[in-house]
């Protein structure tokens, strides 16, 4: 069965940096692209970076992140990381990664960033 389980988040001051973690099992890690999406309180979950399967493959951030967030992946260690630097408040929510496969979207429990001062 596919797990995914995020590690990595904590709570920081503006200008920091942190990086999130995501063991992937149950599944061929290294067949499939990987999303970080994240969720901040009363809003919808965003899409944050998303890495094709085949490296170096296709890279894709979103505007808010780019420039400061850099998603990586080890296939060896069925893992996908998501570096963050020069934190903002507005980065604060839960941060999960997904992968789909056909017909299903999977989702980790999340770990929670905050960010303030």
């Amino acid at each position: 069965q596919v797990q995914l389980v995020e590690s990595g988040g904590a709570v920081v001051q503006p200008g920091g940096s942190l990086r999130l973690s995501c063991a992937a099992s149950g599944f061929s890690f290294r067949t499939y692209t990987m999303t970080w999406y994240r969720q901040a309180p009363d809003q919808e979950r965003e899409l944050v970076a998303t890495i094709a399967a085949v490296v170096p493959g296709q890279i894709r951030y979103a505007n808010s992140v780019k420039g400061r967030f850099t998603i990586s992946r080890d296939n060896a260690r069925n893992t996908v990381y998501l570096q963050t630097t020069n934190l903002k408040p507005e980065d604060t929510g839960v941060y999960f990664c997904s992968v789909l496969i056909p017909h299903s979207r999977y989702f980790g429990q999340g770990t929670q960033v905050t960010v303030f001062s």
